[in-house]
């Protein structure tokens, strides 16, 4: 026996694929399912009843040529056949089994295949029938295809978030334009609430005559939860429809079947008609049993001959409407294109204009699917939007930014702004622009971001920065940026992508641009236009530029600070330098020099010059820099210096000098000549020595000479009196002179990795040093005199 648990798994997976399954194959499976109750009663009348009853033919020998069962015929026919002679009550003297035995004998010998046969056909056509419509149900390569796709279609159907989708969409199209920024009130105050609260603002909108919107629909209310739910299925439909729309099994398997259907019901339906009258009600049989039963003609009755013909008939017309039924399914197969599926009906009835169209298998699971429901595909549509994503992940990052959270993030920056920093996130949440005291906004890898009207809300914005994250500006917020930024920064893959509107903005006073330049164009460094930009008066541009960009020259007139940072890349033409003729900072900085650019030598204004991370070997051209008057800070660090001429002491007018990360092993003593030099960095060379005309200094507040090999500091050191940092650290120095007690304004001393063994207790005039600022061995402080250490601990 077979258990009913056996067949629980068909019963389970019927009401998920029935929308899978059109009108026709419904009605097929009805229809097999008659040829199959046909074929199961049949079968049963064959076990349950006798099949076939014999009596001997008493015809003599010589005319056992004829059919021994004419007599037997109605009288009329009888007459007509020759008259033969009536015979009646004969006793035959066989016994019980000898009957059996003749009967079972006629069976298999007398009687026609097709009539002994017919219920256990029918079963198993029938079988074959129902194996053909469902196989593409059961096979592994397509069962799971259908099996994802119906799971994921059920909960694309039942989510919250297609209801609401579907229903904005209704309202923007029914309403208006005043009903639909009504509804978003009433979304917005709902979402931000308690269920009671939603209510409370429902309840006075409907309360005030002058609003549109009459009922706010319920279903705009969705969860944190709920909007996790439908991020994860917009996930799933993307992958799904990558892994369908690569082939078309599913497409491939239902024609074979249907093919397959076919043929089987032509084949069915030949041999059918052909041998549907061999089933008769009287069999003439003739065996050689005579030695054993005295007979060898017999005239057999089949039992079940009239009601099989009427079965016959029964079956063979069900089986001619399921044929028609496939004959139909394959003119819906070869007449449509049933691998392309078009939602434009659903893009104009729902207004979301991006629902793309889909192909292959996912197309004809599509179109079976409107034969079922039409408005599955409709629901289902809703997630294959672009614009539905966007929406939804707007929706989940109001929920989880909310003001209270991203005030918490504010702070101030290195200018002094209030600063909103944003990184990583999946989209720019709309509750940032109820911060209107945000004066910074930094947008860091956030993709595609879209600035809403709300921009206009923060009035003191006047920064922002764009680090990897895309961003449209409609017109509108153009204007009202227009006047009111001062500072953005852009960084990005290539300089092709910073935004256009960007170069519109004629307050703007710093733009910073990091981003390569295409290799084709990095020779020609071409850049926008920076004409509308009146105010622009800092520049910063970190690329892969083979000269400085000609636009540059457009903001000539105004602009005060130039940084250019070429990561290495050799920047060839700067002749256009010349006509900065503004420029008070100037930054070079790896950028391939190996000489100072003449054309720097022309700017008058120049007060900076930082020339860091270069190739610069020699710097004779120092010269030139007395064209520079108002040159008071040069920056040469991190390049490879080997000396500094003598004519250094033409710069009088210098205050900062920065030679650090060099190759110098001595220092001129004309140095001593730049009586204006308030700073002075040479730390990480190869010193051996200082000349004695440092002391001339006088206005030195700063000397760093950490990392080189000094064994000793020369006395005249401590005359620059006005010295308040001096890092002398990781040298050689072995004694500290006990004149430090002139430096009476210092207040940093770092004398770590020397070879010192105590310190003077004169450390103790320099009344300004605290320990704070004393960078030294423990051992060597625990030297110092106890009241030496004391006043440096007081605060």
């Amino acid at each position: 026996m077979i258990p009913v648990a056996e067949f629980k798994q068909f019963t389970e997976q019927q009401p998920a694929f029935k929308v899978l399954k059109p009108w026709w194959d419904v009605l097929a499976e009805y229809l097999t399912i008659a040829m199959l109750m046909i074929g199961v009663f049949g079968c049963t009348l064959q076990v349950t009843q006798d099949k076939i009853i014999c009596l001997p033919s008493h015809e003599p020998r010589e005319n056992l040529s004829e059919a021994p069962c004419r007599q037997l015929l109605p009288r009329g026919v009888s007459e007509q056949m020759g008259g033969l002679r009536q015979l009646s009550g004969l006793k035959n003297n066989l016994d019980l089994q000898q009957y059996s035995f003749i009967n079972q004998l006629c069976y298999e010998t007398a009687l026609h295949w097709y009539a002994k046969y017919f219920p256990y056909l029918v079963v198993i056509h029938t079988l074959i029938f129902m194996v053909c419509t469902s196989f593409w149900f059961k096979f592994p390569g397509t069962s799971s295809k259908i099996e994802h796709f119906i799971s994921i279609l059920g909960k694309c159907f039942d989510s919250p978030w297609t209801t609401r989708a579907l229903s904005e969409v209704s309202g923007e199209n029914h309403k208006g334009p005043a009903a639909g920024r009504a509804a978003a009130i009433v979304v917005t105050t709902a979402g931000t609430g308690t269920g009671k609260a939603g209510e409370g603002e429902k309840e006075k909108v409907l309360a005030e005559p002058e609003k549109v919107v009459t009922e706010p629909p319920a279903v705009t209310l969705l969860d944190k939860k709920e909007g996790e739910q439908a991020k994860a299925l917009f996930e799933k439909v993307k992958k799904f429809r990558v892994h369908v729309e690569e082939g078309d099994i599913l497409y491939t398997m239902y024609i074979r079947q249907t093919v397959l259907k076919v043929c089987k019901f032509l084949a069915i339906l030949v041999y059918n008609l052909v041998y549907v009258e061999k089933i008769s009600f009287l069999v003439a049989c003739r065996v050689e049993t005579s030695e054993v039963t005295g007979y060898a003609s017999f005239c057999c009755n089949h039992t079940k001959a009239h009601l099989f013909s009427k079965l016959a008939f029964c079956y063979i017309s069900f089986v001619c409407v399921y044929g028609i039924t496939c004959l139909y399914t394959l003119y819906w197969l070869f007449h449509r294109p049933l691998k392309e599926y078009s939602f434009r009906s659903v893009r104009e009835e729902t207004g979301m204009n991006d629902i793309p169209d889909v192909k292959n298998d996912f197309a004809f699971m599509l179109h079976l699917i409107d034969q079922y429901d039409s408005l599955y595909s409709k629901r289902f549509a809703v997630f294959l939007s672009e614009v539905s994503e966007s929406r939804l992940k707007q929706l989940n990052l109001n929920h989880e930014w909310t003001p209270e959270k991203l005030r918490q993030k504010l702070q101030r920056n290195a200018w002094g702004r209030l600063e909103l920093a944003l990184c990583m996130l999946p989209g720019l949440p709309d509750t940032v622009f109820e911060l209107s005291e945000v004066e910074a906004l930094r947008l860091e890898a956030i993709c595609d971001i879209t600035f809403p009207p709300g921009l206009s809300q923060l009035v003191h914005l006047q920064e922002l920065s764009l680090l990897h994250s895309p961003a449209r500006l409609p017109f509108s917020s153009q204007i009202f940026l227009r006047d009111r930024l001062k500072v953005i920064r852009v960084k990005c893959e290539e300089l092709r992508e910073v935004p256009l509107w960007v170069f519109g903005l004629r307050g703007l006073e710093e733009l910073h641009l990091e981003g390569l330049f295409p290799p084709e164009l990095a020779r020609a460094a071409t850049l926008e236009s920076l004409r509308e930009l009146k105010q622009l008066k800092a520049l910063s541009l970190r690329s892969n530029a083979g000269k400085v960009p000609a636009s540059v020259a457009d903001v000539a007139g105004h602009l005060q600070r130039l940084s250019l940072h070429n990561d290495g890349a050799r920047l060839l033409a700067l002749n256009s330098l010349k006509k900065l003729v503004v420029l008070r900072e100037l930054e070079l900085v790896a950028c391939g020099l190996e000489r100072i650019p003449h054309a720097i030598f022309s700017l008058g204004a120049l007060q900076e010059l930082d020339l860091k991370d270069n190739h610069l070997r020699s710097i004779e051209e120092i010269l030139s820099f007395q064209h520079c008057r108002k040159l008071v800070t040069l920056r040469l660090w991190h390049n490879q210096i080997a000396y500094i001429p003598e004519h250094v002491r033409k710069l009088r007018s210098l205050e900062q000098l920065d030679l650090s990360h060099n190759k110098l092993e001595t220092l001129p003593t004309q140095l001593g000549l730049c009586l204006g030099l308030r700073l002075l960095d040479v730390a990480h060379n190869g010193l051996r020595s200082l000349p004695p005309e440092v002391g001339l200094l006088q206005n030195l507040q700063h000397l760093a000479l950490s990392y080189n090999a000094l064994e000793a500091l020369p006395e005249e050191l401590f005359f620059c009196r006005k010295l308040r940092t001096l890092l002398l650290g990781y040298n050689h120095l072995s004694h500290l002179s006990p004149h430090i007690a002139a430096l009476r304004a210092l207040s940093r001393l770092e004398l770590k990795g020397n070879r010192l063994e105590a310190l003077p207790e004169e450390l103790g005039s320099c009344t300004g040093l605290k320990k704070a600022g004393l960078l030294v061995e423990d051992t060597l402080y625990e030297g110092l005199p106890a009241e030496v250490r004391e006043r440096m601990e007081e605060e």
